[in-house]
């Protein structure tokens, strides 16, 4: 009788050992499925948009750049904005095999929130190579850009347009934009906001 209970209370302790081992296993797996959702929500600050073999990079915690009570400034001031929140880095790779070319272009949209006119605000894109800048699209005015319109590279109607180029082999390119108040531009008494997001789309050339 002894050797039965014996070897009830072993298997009844076996049993209960195993739904432990059990209900920790799955407590865990819970804990590092969340903690990994977690992570890619908050932490994570590498943003990519990726059309094909067209990946656009941005390491902001958004794709573009916002003004919020600027006061309007010269072109000159404007090209020499520095500091950090003063500018909007990006980078375009194209991944290319063989003799394939492909268009894309560097578009901007307005957000829906903006309270300042498109002729009131200027925009200014410079590539980046080691340090050194070099003009793209000069000073220009939201209401002089191009609008997209059947884009070869697949950009949807009505963006603004930055930059159009192509790639002819596996290469990425680093840009910086600036946005500021044009100086002709006479401010209200009110608070004035102007938010622009940039994209870029791309498409192998047939």
């Amino acid at each position: 009788m002894e050797n039965k209970n014996i070897n009830k209370d072993s298997n009844s302790k076996s049993v209960v050992l195993i739904i432990i081992c059990v209900i920790v296993l799955i407590l865990a797996v819970i804990g590092v499925s969340y903690a990994a959702v977690f992570y890619s929500k908050t932490g994570e600050k590498v943003n990519r948009v990726t059309t094909g073999t067209i990946t656009m990079r941005y390491i902001e915690n958004t794709n573009g750049i916002n003004l919020t009570d600027a006061y309007p400034m010269t072109d000159d001031i404007g090209r020499s904005l520095n500091d950090v929140n003063q500018y909007f880095d990006f980078t375009v790779n194209a991944t290319i095999g063989g003799n394939t070319i492909i268009d894309y272009v560097v578009t901007a949209t307005k957000e829906a929130d903006s309270t300042l006119p498109d002729n009131a605000v200027k925009v200014y894109l410079t590539s980046l190579n080691s340090g050194n800048e070099s003009q793209v699209l000069e000073p220009t005015k939201i209401s002089e850009l191009q609008i997209t319109s059947q884009n070869a590279a697949g950009a949807p109607d009505g963006q603004f347009v930055l930059l159009n180029s192509t790639f002819s082999q596996t290469e990425a390119r680093n840009y910086r934009l600036r946005m500021w108040v044009a100086s002709d531009y006479v401010l209200p008494d009110f608070s004035q906001t102007y938010k622009l997001r940039v994209n870029v789309y791309g498409s192998v050339v047939e």
